[in-house]
């Protein structure tokens, strides 16, 4: 079993960067794909970004392209979301998820493991 413990969410202002961690533990997850989904309010859970067991492919929303980046330290194993030009319409929960394959997915299915989220609120 994997358990993923999200932290960093807060409060910030429109144009912020803030940087969220998932922390695992109870499982080495090197060999294992690791991604970061959001869900607002009223709204479905979406896929955000993922990172591959090695960090050599990442893989991004159209939304958070080109401002948010994924990486991971599988020393500690620990998977981070950076994220940059933040936007209102970027305030979610946002869940870390744990996949049992080397590549990231879109799919929700593919991720057995899930932290229990860490709110961002981005005010404008």
């Amino acid at each position: 079993q994997v358990q993923l413990v999200e932290s960093g969410g807060r409060l910030v202002q429109a144009g912020d960067s803030l940087r969220l961690t998932c922390a695992a533990s109870g499982r080495s997850i090197s060999t294992y794909a690791v991604s970061w989904f959001r869900q607002a309010p009223g709204k479905e859970r979406e896929f955000v970004a993922g990172i591959n067991y090695i960090a050599s492919r990442m893989v991004y929303a159209d939304s958070v392209k080109g401002r948010f980046t994924v990486s991971r330290d599988n020393a500690i194993n620990t998977v981070y979301l950076h994220m940059n030009s933040l936007k209102p319409e970027d305030t979610a929960v946002y869940y870390c998820a744990g996949s049992l394959r080397a590549e990231a997915s879109f799919d929700r299915p593919a991720y057995p493991y899930w932290g229990q989220g860490t709110q961002v609120t981005v005010s404008s």
